[in-house]
C-alpha cells in the first residue's frame, strides 16, 4: 500500500537522541516500505532544498523556522517560493509557548500562500494541544498539523483530539504516539480526512509507525485514508 511520510527528518540528531540518517538513507527506506514522498523537516533549510532537488517528488520540505529569530519571515518567502510546501514549528526546541503572539506572523505567512503550519505537540511548557488549540482559534483559516498527536502522555493525546474536534483547522500526525486506538478514534471522531501517517524518522523506523495504522481497526479505506489519501490532500496542495 502506498504511503506518504507526513514528518521525518534529516542529519545527525545528537545529545539525547543520538540518531542520524542522510537523503540516500531516507530514500532507501523509502523504496522498501512503499514511501511514496516524505515531508522533511530539517533546521538548516538549504540541506532541505537540497534534499528536494536531488529526489524531486520523492522529498519534499517544510520550512523550518524560529518566530523568535527576526529572519523568519524572510526564510518562509524564500524557501516557499523554492518549493517547499509547509512550515514547520517546534516551541520545545526553541522555547516559545506555542499560543504565544510571536507565532500569529507565522500563521498570517502561512495562510497569504495557502499551506499549512506543522507544530510538534506533547511536551510542557511550550506545546501542549491546548496551546495549540488556542492558535488555531486565532487562526481559524490556517491549517494546523499537530505532529505527534500529544505524543507518548495519555492526557495530552486525549486533549490532542478534543482540541481537533473542536477546531476544524486542527489535523492529526500520529508518530510517536502510542496509542494505537487512537488512531481510529481520530478517523471516526474528527474526521477521516484529518488523521495522518508519519515517521517522524529517524527517530523511529518505519515499520513501527506502519503497525500502529495496520493494528488501529480502520477498515481498507481507512488505511488509504492515513497512509496517503490525506496527506496528498493536505501537504500537496497550495491554494496559491
Amino acid at each position: 500500500m502506498k504511503k506518504i511520510d507526513a514528518h521525518a527528518h534529516l542529519g545527525y540528531i545528537g545529545g539525547w537522541a543520538n540518531v542520524g540518517m542522510d537523503v540516500d538513507e531516507l530514500i532507501s527506506l523509502m523504496d522498501t516500505y512503499e514511501i511514496e514522498t516524505t515531508m522533511i523537516c530539517v533546521l538548516d533549510n538549504e540541506v532541505a532544498y537540497k534534499a528536494m532537488q536531488k529526489y524531486p517528488g520523492r522529498i519534499e520540505g517544510c520550512v523550518y523556522v524560529n518566530p523568535l529569530e527576526p529572519d523568519c519571515l524572510d526564510l518562509i518567502d524564500k524557501y516557499v517560493k523554492l518549493g517547499f510546501k509547509a512550515i514547520k514549528l517546534q516551541p520545545l526546541r526553541h522555547a516559545y509557548c506555542a499560543d504565544s503572539e510571536i507565532v500569529d506572523p507565522i500563521l498570517d505567512k502561512a495562510e497569504e500562500y495557502g499551506i499549512p503550519v506543522c507544530i510538534h505537540s506533547g511536551h510542557p511548557p511550550y506545546s501542549l494541544p491546548w496551546q495549540i488549540g488556542l492558535l488555531a482559534e486565532r487562526h481559524p483559516n490556517c491549517k494546523v498539523l499537530m505532529i505527534h498527536m500529544g505524543h507518548g502522555h495519555g492526557v495530552y493525546i486525549d486533549a490532542a483530539l478534543k482540541m481537533a474536534r473542536r477546531y476544524s483547522n486542527i489535523y492529526l500526525e500520529m508518530s510517536g504516539m502510542p496509542m494505537h486506538t487512537k488512531i481510529k478514534e481520530a478517523y471516526d471522531t474528527v474526521g477521516h480526512d484529518r488523521i495522518m501517517f508519519g515517521t517522524d524518522t529517524p527517530f523511529h523506523h518505519p515499520t513501527v509507525e506502519m503497525q500502529k495504522v495496520l493494528m488501529c481497526g480502520v477498515d481498507e479505506q481507512g488505511l488509504e485514508d492515513i497512509f496517503y489519501n490525506n496527506a496528498k490532500k493536505f501537504l500537496m496542495y497550495r491554494q496559491n
